[in-house]
C-alpha cells in the first residue's frame, strides 16, 4: 500500500476523520505526545503529526484529545527570511495583529573568475549580513515584545538565513521556542505572511490506503 502525504487545517480534521471512517470502516487509534496514529479495519492508516506539540493525551477525548489540541487559538511568532527579504509577525489564531515586512539588495552569483570575483564575494557577503542584521532589528521590534506571550515561534524560508537572523544575542529568547515545522515560502512579502497559518497551523498526516 502507497503511502501519501497530506495536510488538513483545524477547522477540517474532525470531518476529514468521519470521511476517513466512512471509506475504511470502523477505526482504533494510538496516541504519543507526537502523533495520533488510526488504524481502519481494511488496513488503512493515517499517522498524524501533533502541531504545537506534545499533546496532552487525554484518553477520554476523541483521538485522545487531538481535535481539542488542533482548535486551540494560540498566539505564534512568525519569522521569515530570505536572502534580500524578510517578515516579521504575531498571529492571534489565523489573524494576524502585528507584523512589518522588509528587503535589501543582495546580489545573485557571478560566473566571474579571479580577483574580480573574490571582490563580488565579498560585497556579497557585506549585504547579506547587512540584510540578515536588518531581520533581526525587525523580529526584535515585533516579535521579542511578545515573548512572554506566545505559545510558539514559527520560521521560514531560506535556513541558512534564518538561522543567522536567530544568532543574533537579542534573540535568544525567541530561539527557545521555535516549533516545527520549518515552513518553505517565497520571497516574504505580506500576502505570504497572511497565508502562513495554513501551514503552520494544518496537521501533517501519511495516509497508507488500501489499492
Amino acid at each position: 500500500m502507497p503511502t501519501r502525504h497530506i495536510v488538513v487545517s483545524p477547522e477540517r480534521m474532525e470531518r476529514w476523520l468521519v470521511g476517513f471512517t466512512e471509506r475504511h470502516g470502523p477505526v482504533t487509534h494510538g496516541a504519543t505526545p507526537d502523533a495520533v496514529t488510526i488504524h481502519a479495519a481494511d488496513g488503512a492508516q493515517a499517522q498524524c503529526q501533533v502541531p504545537f506539540g506534545p499533546l496532552d493525551i487525554d484518553a477520554d477525548a476523541p483521538y485522545s484529545g487531538l481535535l481539542a489540541h488542533v482548535r486551540r487559538t494560540r498566539r505564534v511568532g512568525v519569522l521569515l527570511v530570505r536572502r534580500g527579504g524578510h517578515a516579521a509577525g504575531i498571529f492571534d489564531g489565523s489573524t494576524l495583529v502585528e507584523s512589518k515586512v522588509g528587503s535589501r539588495h543582495v546580489q545573485g552569483r557571478t560566473a566571474a573568475g579571479g580577483q574580480s570575483q573574490q571582490r563580488f564575494a565579498r560585497r556579497r557577503e557585506k549585504q547579506a549580513r547587512e540584510a540578515f542584521a536588518a531581520a533581526a532589528d525587525i523580529a526584535a521590534r515585533i516579535i521579542l515584545p511578545h515573548v512572554r506571550d506566545l505559545d510558539a515561534m514559527v520560521c521560514g524560508g531560506d535556513r541558512t538565513a534564518t538561522r543567522q537572523v536567530l544568532s543574533d544575542p537579542r534573540l535568544t529568547p525567541l530561539n527557545e521556542l521555535v516549533v516545527s515545522p520549518h515552513i518553505d515560502v517565497p520571497d516574504p512579502k505580506l500576502a505570504v505572511l497572511r497565508r502562513t497559518p495554513d501551514m503552520f497551523r494544518a496537521v501533517r498526516i501519511s495516509l497508507t490506503e488500501p489499492d
